[in-house]
């Protein structure tokens, strides 16, 4: 039911921490905790490098196993830098699908608020995009995964305050927060998103101003995650995707249906294009860059 009274210490919430180096493939695991191999991050150097980290559902009485793990990353060397997140799911148990429209409305009143106190780095807000009107008006007339759905880059398909997190685990994420490896931090950010996701939930007034909302929530307005600023070379990088998706994208959907572009890279004689097609999958292609037209060279394996 919504709205709903809810002590936000009995709501369960996971953390994905995003990292560079260390060795994930061997760092011993607390039961439930997942390592996601397959989400790399980038390091100084352009490479992928470190990996994902995510706990089980936890209650705010459990929070000493993220300080356990920090500890064991922190053994292996890993770290965070420009290319890391921290994100924050929150389990809508006590009000099932009925809060989604009024988390819709909270993220179109609020979530530039949230975001500000959460720092969002510039260069990470690809991974955060607003709510819409549009998103709110499809989620009205037929709730679904696709009506809160982005496209256009698979990177911005899941908004900073993402409800369709709901349609796949059951819960509200919360992407803003820019990658740490510090405990305070990780915990302030946990608390911000737990009061803030209980408060929607009760169907609460809040603020669209940074240090109003924190202070009706009952949170600090300073302590979060700092963003860090990226190299030159990803600014550039990112400045080229800019530039040529909107070149390559009708290609992208003919060489994978349904496909968007995932990134684009400087290759051998050309550049290498990477297309997210439904299923996840990222495919990538060899395109040079003749005088008249793009030839595609070959599918990179």
């Amino acid at each position: 039911m919504w709205p709903k009274e809810t002590d936000w210490t009995s709501l369960k919430f996971g953390v994905e921490i995003e990292f560079i180096g260390g060795e994930p493939e061997h760092l011993e695991l607390l039961p439930g905790w997942v390592m996601s191999l397959d989400e790399r991050q980038i390091d100084e150097t352009g490479e992928e490098s470190g990996s994902e980290l995510k706990t089980p559902p936890l209650l705010w009485g459990e929070r000493e196993q993220i300080a356990v793990m920090l500890e064991r990353l922190q053994a292996q060397g890993a770290a965070v830098n420009w290319s890391c997140g921290l994100h924050v799911h929150v389990g809508l148990e006590p009000w099932g699908e009925r809060i989604l429209l009024p988390l819709l409305d909270a993220a179109l009143a609020y979530q530039h608020a949230l975001r500000a106190l959460l720092r969002t780095a510039e260069h990470r807000l690809l991974f955060c995009p607003p709510v819409t009107a549009e998103m709110r008006d499809r989620c009205a007339a037929e709730a679904s995964e696709d009506s809160v759905r982005r496209r256009g880059r698979p990177q911005s398909h899941r908004c900073g305050i993402n409800a369709a997190a709901w349609f796949d685990i059951g819960t509200a994420e919360i992407r803003y927060a820019n990658g740490s490896m510090d405990y305070q931090e990780i915990l302030r950010t946990v608390q911000l998103c737990l009061r803030f996701i209980a408060a929607v939930g009760a169907g609460h007034k809040l603020s669209g101003k940074p240090h109003e909302l924190a202070a009706l929530l009952g949170v600090p307005a300073r302590g979060y995650p700092a963003p860090i600023a990226p190299p030159c070379w990803f600014r550039e990088r990112t400045w080229l995707d800019n530039a040529l998706i909107p070149l390559l994208a009708p290609m992208a959907g003919e060489l994978v249906p349904g496909g968007e572009i995932h990134h684009i890279l400087p290759y051998a004689d050309g550049l290498s294009v990477a297309i997210e097609g439904d299923d996840g999958r990222l495919r990538r292609y060899a395109l040079e860059l003749p005088a008249a037209g793009w030839n595609i060279v070959r599918r990179i394996p």
